[in-house]
């Protein structure tokens, strides 16, 4: 997706196939604003400053995609984050919908660990929407260590509510993984945040 006009058609063929504005943003990975500028286009209107990032040729790829999941892994565990082996120790990896899952599920195999899948406020189609753990993919959260997966920051809300549900639900949150980080995020409510990429735009 190269221009603008393609973003618009791509948002505007989401949305017609019954995508919410959050499952857009996420197929896109842009912000909630952008899409919502994206669809409506209102005169005057405050152009948002976004970055899409088109990771396609590498989630469509299941080689490139286990790689990807395997470089968070390696990061995480990397000796720069100073963490003592039993702070390191994790029991369960959480894939974020849709994009985190197919990461945290690579994860969780090699690393033999259980994995759950978390979803996003944003996806939910209710008046007053929350977050929530998969039925089927997870297991009581009370007591487990937690890595979280996802693939793009773009505000952080997501990670914020799933830091914020893991603790409410006596879970700690031990560190979130994402290929690419849009807003320079190294940590969240002390939870810290590791990025392949650091996404910079310079007006």
């Amino acid at each position: 997706m190269s221009s603008l006009d393609d973003l618009i058609k791509k948002a505007q063929h989401l949305r017609s196939e019954g995508h919410s504005q959050g499952q857009i943003a996420d197929e896109l990975s842009l912000s909630m604003e952008t899409i919502t500028w994206l669809l409506t286009r209102e005169p005057g209107g405050i152009i948002p400053k976004d970055v899409c990032i088109d990771w396609t040729p590498v989630s469509s790829n299941a080689r490139l995609l286990s790689h990807s999941a395997e470089m968070l892994s390696v990061l995480y565990q990397s000796p720069q984050s100073y963490r003592t082996e039993q702070e390191h120790r994790i029991d369960t990896v959480i894939g974020i919908a849709v994009s985190g899952i197919p990461l945290a599920t690579v994860i969780a195999v090699n690393e033999d660990i259980r994995l759950a899948i978390y979803h996003p406020a944003k996806h939910s189609v209710s008046e007053h929407p929350l977050g929530s753990m998969s039925g089927n993919f997870s297991l009581p959260m009370g007591g487990n260590r937690c890595l979280v997966i996802d693939d793009v920051i773009t505000s952080g809300n997501t990670l914020r509510d799933v830091i914020a549900y893991l603790k409410k639900n006596g879970a700690t949150p031990v560190a979130c993984c994402v290929l690419f980080d849009k807003r320079g995020i190294s940590e969240i409510d002390g939870v810290p945040i590791y990025s392949l990429y650091a996404i910079s735009r310079i007006d």
